[in-house]
């Protein structure tokens, strides 16, 4: 299914590792670091929840529209995620092959096509939904009762970001972060 809280993806702390280390306390009040640390840690246990979804996280979005009825049909939701209408195709093809959804005739437009989940699709986001739900408690457990506040907050600053430096789409955004990520790797190895 997905990690339990007490997951590797998730890792708890010890008694005695309960203080934080001492590159955590030296890098106390940077945001990049705070930031990097949640989203690698998410990162994780997201993708622990997601795995079998064909597709992952990008699987996992389009089931999500399809179960909620966001796009009223398959370019729509193309441009909603953010994903080249080409590889939605073939994410879809294996979204349906898995039994998660169907394309129906758009009746509004012959051409057209609409993404249905179909009745295991929408169990299966319901569970998929119910653990990622658990792992971002979990990860915020340690701010007890201010998680929800957090959340609020951080929402509201990631929309006044996105505001001033607009992304496509969530998968644009974990992309770049790859990117940067293994470009920064690949300077690493040829340095040492």
């Amino acid at each position: 299914m997905g990690p339990s809280p007490n997951s590797p993806s998730v890792p708890e702390q010890s008694a005695a590792s309960a203080s934080p280390r001492p590159s955590a306390d030296a890098l106390n009040g940077d945001l990049g670091w705070a930031l990097g640390v949640l989203l690698r840690t998410y990162r994780r246990a997201a993708e622990e929840v997601l795995n079998g979804i064909p597709g992952g996280p990008r699987g996992y979005q389009v089931l999500a529209s399809a179960v909620q009825e966001l796009a009223g049909n398959q370019g729509v939701m193309a441009t909603q995620l953010g994903i080249d209408r080409t590889v939605l195709t073939y994410l879809l093809d294996d979204l349906e092959a898995a039994g998660l959804v169907q394309r129906r005739p758009d009746p509004l437009d012959r051409r057209s096509r609409r993404v249905v989940a179909t009745e295991r699709g929408r169990a299966v986001w319901r569970e998929r939904s119910a653990e990622l739900c658990r792992v971002e408690n979990h990860i915020l457990s340690g701010l007890g009762g201010d998680g929800a506040v957090f959340r609020d907050l951080l929402q509201r600053a990631a929309a006044h970001a996105d505001r001033l430096d607009p992304s496509v789409s969530a998968c644009q955004v974990v992309e770049e972060i790859d990117a940067q990520d293994a470009a920064e790797l690949r300077r690493h190895r040829v340095r040492s």
